[in-house]
Parts: structure tokens; sequence; C-alpha cells
């Protein structure tokens, strides 16, 4: 069963990194993916002042989170490659995770990562990993 963006929320409540010290939002959960925002703080910047890799990063990792965790049971990043593709400029950063392949063990999502002008910021390709699950 589906979760919704609030059994969501309450799934991800202990993700103190992502959700408090990032201050990354769920928008949206859907049958094939998810969408995440952050809004992007001094906290955030890098040297160059705009959005730090690792921050994007971290926003890809919890849209992936949100989206592959959204059907029930455990699935943890195995593996993930990000290619950075324009500074993360602006106010806000939008993740859109979208499932690729989903098997009995692992899962693959692309995660885009957008500017609030629509620039295309960043390209994600993740992994997971559904450990054995007591449900």
């Amino acid at each position: 069963m589906l979760k919704t963006v609030e059994e969501s929320l309450q799934f991800f409540q202990g993700d103190t990194f992502a959700m408090d010290a990032c201050g990354i939002q769920i928008e949206e959960v859907s049958e094939d993916g998810a969408v995440c925002s952050m809004a992007v703080t001094p906290q955030h910047l890098n040297a160059g002042g705009v959005a730090q890799g690792g921050a994007i990063f971290t926003l890809c990792d919890f849209a992936f989170a949100v989206a592959a965790n959204a059907h029930g049971g455990l699935t943890v990043s195995q593996t993930a490659s990000i290619s950075f593709l324009k500074p993360g400029s602006g106010s806000q950063l939008r993740a859109v995770a979208e499932e690729v392949s989903v098997g009995r063990s692992t899962c693959v999502y692309s995660v885009k990562v957008y500017r609030q002008d629509g620039a295309l910021v960043a390209c994600a390709t993740i992994t997971g990993f559904r450990p054995v699950n007591k449900q």
C-alpha cells in the first residue's frame, strides 16, 4: 500500500540530518516516485556562493529514499552516481525522483534536481537494496 505524504513524514521524522539540518520537505509521493524540496540557506552554500554539492546530493538521496520507501518495507541506498550540471543558485531546489526499475531486492531510481527558474542542476542514479523485510 502506498504511503501518503503524512505517513512518509512520520516514517522519516528520525532522519534529522535531512529534515532538520538540511530543511528538506516532502512535497509529493506517487506510485512511481516522489518530489522533495530544500530552501537554500547560507548553511548550504559553498565558497562560490551556490549550493554545496553535498547538500544537493543529500536532497537527491532523500528524494530517492522517500520514493523507494513509499511501498512499505525498508529500502536503503546501495550505490549512487551524480552529475552536477549547473550551479545550485536561487532560494530553493526541487528534486524529482522517478522509478526506473524495481526487482525483488533491488531498485533503481533517477533523481533530477531543478532550480526555481527550471534549470536542471543535477542528475543522479541511485540503486537501492531491500534487506529481508519483516512485515
